[in-house]
């Protein structure tokens, strides 16, 4: 019998040899994903490598600092209030949360900036364009594919940090939820800030064409930035008052703050019979001795004494409004660099 005659051979697939069963396919990146993790793979890594640090150093501390509490509140009855000797603890929080502050600063400079700066200084959008890819697809799968990087490693960062601060928070002599250190790194604000400041980088190096004029510049406006959030975040709350109608003097009873109720405005007010305020200052040209003062005061029908608060219950929406406005110029941003890119690139 001739081969012509005999039943073909199948092949085996390669999955099956040696008895093996069906090969698992493994997600991997393909295309122009592909090309741009390959090509800025360094900084991506060196990303995830921070992230991880910063995730086992604030578990270690966190270790520390929890041994430290269960031990206090073991040997006492449990009480709201640290000892003095807790300022060691308190002070890393603090301090890891400046360094968690720097992370926009750097998301900006280090990837945003260089990012297409760095392709068209070199001439590696002009190769890559040429070819089978389009502008539009280059540009949003390099800001897509960073911008998942940033958030997924700042939402970590986040999740820890709050994670660590939460034993602490309602206990007398902690630290204030307003500033930067825990305001801006808990909770979605440090996701939005850094996709911000990531994306106006990006932004300054399409426009400059430049790696180290756009690194300088972005510098310069996430600086300016960091100024204007610091100044106007708090008026994102609706501010509270605490009032006292005991009188003003030397034994009457001052207004008490809520737990982590942070005190705002120029400090505090005097109020009047009629509900008007008066500024602190007030009948100070009146006189050294405190009869006379207390006397203006009392012609002024003043019956005690008037605070301003943010309480930390306005924390998270803050923080989400705050997120919100910086998302939203993020994607005006982001829209600026996809319309501008796709007819001014080259």
């Amino acid at each position: 019998m001739t081969t012509l005659t005999r039943e073909p051979a199948h092949a085996t697939p390669a999955g099956h040899r040696n008895g093996q069963g069906p090969r698992q396919a493994t997600p991997r990146l393909r295309g122009t994903a592909w090309l741009v993790w390959r090509q800025h793979r360094a900084a991506f890594w060196t990303v995830i490598g921070l992230t991880l640090v910063g995730v086992a150093v604030m578990v270690f501390l966190r270790g520390q600092m929890m041994d430290y509490l269960n031990a206090y509140d073991g040997s006492s009855p449990k009480s709201f209030s640290l000892p003095s000797d807790f300022e060691t603890y308190s002070s890393d929080l603090t301090r890891v949360g400046g360094y968690l502050g720097f992370v926009p600063i750097l998301a900006g400079v280090f990837l945003g900036a260089p990012l297409i700066a760095g392709d068209l200084e070199s001439g590696t959008a002009k190769l890559v364009t040429s070819q089978s890819v389009s502008r539009l697809r280059w540009l949003t799968t390099k800001l897509a594919l960073t911008a998942a990087l940033i958030a997924l490693s700042t939402a970590v960062l986040a999740v820890v940090y709050e994670w660590w601060w939460s034993p602490m928070k309602g206990r007398v002599g902690t630290q204030e939820w307003t500033s930067g250190a825990f305001f801006d790194v808990t909770n979605v604000m440090p996701v939005a800030y850094a996709l911000l400041t990531f994306t106006v980088g990006a932004a300054a190096g399409l426009l400059l064409r430049r790696t180290l004029v756009s690194m300088v510049v972005t510098l310069g406006i996430v600086v300016a930035i960091e100024v204007v959030w610091d100044r106007f975040r708090l008026n994102l709350g609706h501010v509270l008052s605490v009032s006292s109608d005991q009188g003003v003097g030397p034994d009457a009873r001052r207004p008490e703050l809520p737990a982590q109720g942070v005190q705002q405005g120029q400090g505090t007010y005097f109020l009047t019979g009629s509900g008007d305020r008066l500024d602190w200052t007030t009948c100070l040209d009146q006189g050294d001795t405190d009869q006379t003062r207390t006397a203006c005061l009392e012609s002024k029908h003043v019956i005690g004494w008037s605070l301003d608060y943010l309480p930390v219950s306005q924390m998270h929406p803050m923080q989400w409004l705050g997120a919100g406005i910086m998302l939203t110029i993020t994607a005006a941003v982001a829209a600026f660099i996809i319309t501008w890119g796709r007819k001014r690139l080259l």
